[in-house]
């Protein structure tokens, strides 16, 4: 007897993520020193891979960088130290947690309670967008492993406990953790 793949997986996932906002009319200058740092910041609504973690724009002048978890306030600090008179760097590790959805039934899943169209037509690899899904705000990436989601710690368990309760109606894996590094592959892929 074969057994199949669920049709989806839901994880956490455990990230340093740090805010990065541009100041007014230092976006080229944030850019070249980031550029040094061997990462290029992604145009808004896409997300780019850097090396062991992500980049995400979700507004203009606005990213996300998730890398795996360090000593707390590490990642702040080495952002800090980079880009402090080009950019604003927000620690937010605490502010969201991160879920990853995975399995051939994630997007039929997700349109459940989600506004957006998540066909991959539409909604491809690479793509970042800000939604509502179950009314809770969420940030939505779409990975080659499925789809990552960010939402506010304060508003996460309702929506993991909603993601849970829909999922289980399909052949669903039970929840689990991820590491950041699992979600994005191989760098050098």
């Amino acid at each position: 007897m074969r057994v199949s793949e669920p049709e989806v997986t839901l994880a956490t996932c455990a990230a340093d993520v740090i805010e990065l906002a541009a100041s007014r009319a230092h976006s080229a200058e944030l850019a070249a020193v980031l550029a040094q740092h061997s990462l290029t910041l992604p145009a808004c609504g896409a997300l780019t891979r850097t090396g062991a973690g992500l980049a995400l724009s979700y507004r203009p002048e606005r990213w996300l960088l998730l890398s795996a978890r360090a000593a707390p306030g590490a990642a702040r600090a080495q952002w800090h130290a980079a880009c402090a008179p080009h950019a604003a760097v927000i620690e937010q590790s605490s502010a969201l947690a991160a879920l990853h959805l995975g399995g051939a039934g994630a997007r039929a899943m997700l349109t459940r309670g989600c506004r957006l169209d998540l066909d991959p037509a539409l909604f491809p690899v690479g793509r970042v967008a800000a939604t509502i899904i179950a009314q809770v705000a969420t940030l939505l990436a779409a990975l080659p492993s499925g789809i990552l989601i960010l939402t506010p710690a304060s508003t996460a368990r309702h929506l993991r406990e909603w993601l849970a309760a829909t999922a289980h109606s399909l052949a669903a894996a039970p929840p689990g953790e991820l590491p950041l590094s699992a979600l994005i592959g191989d760098p050098h892929s």
